[in-house]
């Protein structure tokens, strides 16, 4: 049984709106693995000397900091700066996701509706 057009449109914006949620689910997994990067380095930093000598990567080169203080500093507002994308991209997140769930209801009650079985695809008899 071949599905209503609308139906299919439906189906397809579900897809893309699937494909959308796992991409911003991976990209706020990076920024948390960044953001713990950042914190861990932080935490590493605070026992060294002030006058500890430590290498800045600058592209693809280590470079000598100035001081602690400047890499502290640095790292500070790094961390800030994924603090609030990580935000941004939990919000954008879970709007996704309420916005899956309610399309996937939708589409079951729609395919159930055309008596299509939701669970296999399978036209029901």
């Amino acid at each position: 049984m071949a599905l209503p057009a609308k139906l299919q449109n439906d189906l397809k914006q579900f897809q893309r709106l699937q494909q959308e949620l796992g991409g911003a689910q991976q990209q706020r997994l990076q920024m948390d693995l960044k953001l713990r990067e950042v914190t861990h380095t932080l935490e590493e930093l605070k026992p060294l000397a002030d006058d500890a000598v430590i290498y800045r990567p600058v592209g693809g080169l280590l470079v000598r900091a100035k001081s602690k203080k400047e890499v502290e500093d640095l790292l500070t507002e790094e961390k800030e700066t994924l603090e609030v994308r990580v935000k941004a991209l939990e919000r954008q997140e879970n709007h996704l996701r309420e916005r899956y769930t309610t399309m996937q209801q939708e589409l079951s009650q729609a395919l159930q509706a055309a008596g299509v079985n939701p669970a296999t695809g399978a036209a029901e008899e």
